[in-house]
């Protein structure tokens, strides 16, 4: 998944704002405690983050 799909694909889940927000404050557990931010900029795929935020948010199959 290329960085502008993730970023997409996450505004058009939570919003602009929320969205933006999740992405430096959102602490993912399963991702080694990191942000969303912090996991992509230390190599974790977009992809692998995106599946981690719509586990976190129960965010439905068809919307992954």
């Amino acid at each position: 998944m290329r960085l502008t799909e993730f970023h997409d694909l996450v505004r058009e889940e939570f919003g602009q704002i929320r969205g933006d927000s999740l992405l430096v404050d959102h602490v993912i557990l399963s991702l080694g405690a990191k942000t969303a931010a912090d996991a992509i900029e230390d190599g974790f795929d977009p992809r692998v983050v995106w599946r981690a935020l719509c586990d976190e948010f129960d965010v439905p199959p068809q919307r992954r």
